[in-house]
């Protein structure tokens, strides 16, 4: 009888720190969008230009050292242009690109990710004037006793995808040498904080 009683004490105290455990290990982050960046780069036949969106909002969510989930949503109405063209910025923000006045933010959600060959890849859905595509990207994840540090590697989106036509071949087929490639790099850096 007395080793029943101690069996079951015994069961009931390692449940009980396994869940609090458990309940330790899962922590959702809010992002700190002053130290967060989204950096792009666009080409062309002639050279590129490249340069920074700020993130609005976001928060990521961890378990056991693993990316759960989260979201950002970026700030369109803060395109910005590394060699400092107010005119490149305003193209950028027009109906010609990403009409800021209609979609003034775009999103994208993570829904899994995996360690592939050592590398942690994850996936979501981007959403960039009203349409969601879904997206796999590679990421280092750093974290701390208060915050994580999400660091993409650069990867590209199909603009045409998102139906920013202005110059693309998707859309037009006389522009010969005065096209602007579909795809263009990003590099997102999030850093959120307990």
């Amino acid at each position: 009888m007395k080793i029943t009683k101690l069996f079951i004490a015994a069961f009931t105290l390692i449940t009980l720190l396994y869940t609090a455990s458990n309940a330790q290990e899962k922590v959702n982050y809010t992002a700190d969008v002053s130290n967060s960046t989204i950096n792009w780069k666009g080409y062309k036949p002639t050279g590129s230009h490249h340069g920074t969106i700020n993130l609005s909002s976001g928060a990521l969510k961890m378990e056991n050292g693993k990316i759960t989930g989260g979201s950002f949503i970026a700030n369109m109405t803060t395109i910005k242009d590394a060699g400092g063209s107010a005119k490149l910025e305003r193209h950028l923000k027009s109906d010609d690109f990403f009409d800021v006045a209609a979609f003034s933010t775009c999103k994208f959600e993570i829904t899994d990710s995996e360690t592939i060959e050592g590398r942690t890849m994850i996936t979501g859905n981007m959403t960039i004037k009203g349409i969601t595509k879904q997206l796999t990207f590679p990421v280092i994840i750093t974290e701390t006793a208060d915050t994580v540090t999400l660091t993409s590697e650069t990867f590209q989106l199909n603009r045409a995808e998102f139906n920013v036509k202005y110059k693309s071949k998707t859309f037009f087929n006389n522009l010969k040498e005065k096209f602007i490639n579909n795809e263009f790099d990003l590099q997102v850096v999030v850093v959120a904080v307990k």
